[in-house]
């Protein structure tokens, strides 16, 4: 990972010129989407919304550019990704003349196993803050178009388990809050992550 947490990149931003802070209260409900919906379109930079009338700021746009993909993902360009994951594929998967061919694909491997999610002990940074009465209206939750049925958690990542086989799921569902404890998600029956909510 390129990055440690958040704020890192954050800073990284804003020292390349690609962040603006934006100071003054900008409303969640329809204002901070309409402004950012004006800067994505022209490609403008990532927009970090501090004064929100909540405790919490909002960060938007900060993939919103070819550049700042490639300043997330800790490479120069884009195409720089692809071509790693092509170089290890083709050492891992061309043939081995001998034992020392063999053990020159060992670091490699451990490039690939560095990529897979580990669990730690202990709490977590996004753990922060942490309510111990949830209650989702103290976060600025956008609601992004003049005609949605409330605000929505454009990108939340939801994690299921079958309750069958107990095989986990990773998805993006846009999730609609309905009251303070309570979203709403719109499922597809035929996407793989039909089970229970974990």
């Amino acid at each position: 990972m390129a990055y440690k947490n958040l704020q890192e990149f954050i800073a990284r931003l804003e020292a390349a010129g690609e962040l603006v802070r934006i100071q003054e209260k900008v409303n969640p409900h329809l204002e901070i989407t309409e402004i950012t919906d004006r800067v994505s379109k022209q490609y403008g930079p990532a927009l970090l919304f501090e004064n929100t009338g909540t405790a919490f700021p909002v960060l938007i746009n900060a993939m919103g550019t070819e550049r700042r993909m490639a300043m997330a993902l800790g490479v120069e360009r884009l195409d720089d990704v692809a071509a790693e994951i092509e170089s290890l594929f083709k050492l891992i998967t061309g043939p081995k003349q001998g034992f020392m061919d063999k053990l020159k694909v060992l670091p490699q491997l451990g490039a690939i196993a560095s990529w897979m999610p580990r669990e730690i002990s202990g709490r977590g940074a996004c753990q922060e803050v942490v309510m111990s009465e949830p209650d989702l209206s103290k976060l600025p939750v956008l609601t992004c178009w003049p005609e949605d049925g409330g605000p929505f958690v454009t990108l939340p990542v939801i994690q299921t388990r079958d309750p069958q086989t107990g095989i986990r799921n990773v998805g993006l569902y846009r999730m609609q809050v309905f009251n303070p404890t309570m979203t709403g998600m719109h499922w597809h029956r035929h996407k793989v992550s039909h089970g229970s909510l974990a």
